[in-house]
């Protein structure tokens, strides 16, 4: 594109790339790309690590020609944890947030943690914003010893009530049981009170489930997201849709997984119950967007791998810019985060090729901006 301004260093175009730009915390830069998702050719520009619509004075032109999308969110993640049942660790924590800094996300949604995240890692400047739900709520011996918080009966309900603050808050529905099955930890009208209780209190509620009883109940006690679904009944997603509810399939965690659910070591019980959830899991991811179900992006475990997420998107059936949206814009409404409005945090991603061609690009973004600063 021939823009009129003349390429000196630190200057992307669409022809090439430069050196990485260098943006100094009270530096205004200006940049003029295509913004998805309706791509049309837009002028933004950036000053005190905020969003300006409306030209800024000084500012230092960075990026000519290109795409531009708010940064990434992964919708589901876990952070700071060394190995499954342990305890937080901040040296982890420290090195997923810069992983995840550096690969193009601006946001993740962490759906439980062995304890609180401390507060100075929730918004931090040229850092992800994390959107934290606490310790998640169990049924006694339904979870992972020492990763929950531990309830029966009314109980579920007065936690929700207590919560402190708003935001999320994460109920595990179903879990594996001492039959040597996955089965429903709570019945439907202790999930129905307890939400009820959560939303009371300001809270949005996040649901864990992969059983049909347990997804059932959650969509009908009016869970806010559903997390993970395999074995969702397909009957329940107009009720979903009709409350734009969410679903976060995370369908790679469960593929990395699949090899080891089929070892003879695994009941025959539950070997059916994962392999009958890997395979239907894709019909009913595409069958819950074609139902309106907003579905987003999210990984579980492990950190980074949130563009695998969306190529699984992709090929159980969302088209290519819905995946990525789920990633990026849609996953951004859902959760009100900074959407490249006037005045919002100035998290971006710039790739020289549209990523809708090849949603690979986005593993390794050609310029990543958050809180206005590049991420390197």
């Amino acid at each position: 594109m021939d823009s009129g301004i003349p390429n000196h260093a630190g200057i992307r175009d669409g022809s090439g790339i430069s050196d990485q730009p260098r943006i100094g915390p009270e530096e205004s830069v200006h940049l003029r790309a295509r913004v998805l998702p309706d791509g049309e050719e837009t002028e933004l520009w950036i000053s005190g690590g905020v969003i300006s619509r409306s030209p800024v004075p000084g500012a230092r032109t960075i990026v000519t020609g290109g795409w531009v999308l708010p940064a990434l969110v992964d919708a589901h993640l876990h952070v700071g944890v060394a190995e499954i049942g342990g305890p937080l660790d901040l040296d982890v924590l420290a090195g997923e947030l810069a992983l995840l800094a550096r690969s193009g996300i601006g946001a993740a949604r962490i759906l439980g943690s062995p304890s609180t995240l401390p507060d100075d890692v929730l918004s931090p400047d040229g850092g992800p914003l994390l959107q934290h739900a606490g310790v998640p709520l169990a049924a006694p011996d339904r979870f992972i010893p020492g990763w929950g918080e531990l309830v029966s009966g009314d109980g579920l309900t007065d936690a929700c009530a207590e919560r402190r603050g708003s935001g999320w808050l994460k109920i595990i529905a179903d879990w594996f049981d001492d039959t040597g099955s996955y089965s429903a930890a709570f019945d439907g009208e202790t999930l129905s009170r307890a939400i009820a209780a959560a939303h009371e209190s300001g809270h949005r509620v996040a649901v864990h489930t992969q059983s049909a009883d347990g997804g059932r109940s959650a969509v009908l006690a009016g869970a806010d997201s559903i997390e993970h679904g395999m074995h969702l009944p397909m009957e329940v997603l107009p009720d979903l849709a009709a409350r734009r509810g969410v679903l976060v399939p995370t369908g790679t965690v469960f593929e990395q997984l699949a090899e080891s659910m089929a070892s003879d070591e695994v009941p025959p019980e539950l070997r059916r119950w994962y392999s009958d959830g890997v395979a239907s899991h894709p019909e009913l991811v595409r069958r819950a967007w074609e139902s309106g179900v907003t579905v987003l992006a999210g990984t579980d475990l492990p950190v980074g791998a949130l563009i695998d997420e969306v190529e699984w998107l992709i090929a159980a059936g969302l088209p290519v810019g819905e995946a990525i949206g789920a990633a990026s814009w849609t996953a951004r409404e859902v959760l009100d985060l900074p959407r490249l409005r006037d005045g919002d945090r100035a998290d971006l991603i710039w790739t020289e090729d549209d990523p809708r061609t090849d949603p690979g690009r986005l593993r390794a973004p050609d310029l990543v901006i958050l809180s206005g600063s590049a991420v390197g």
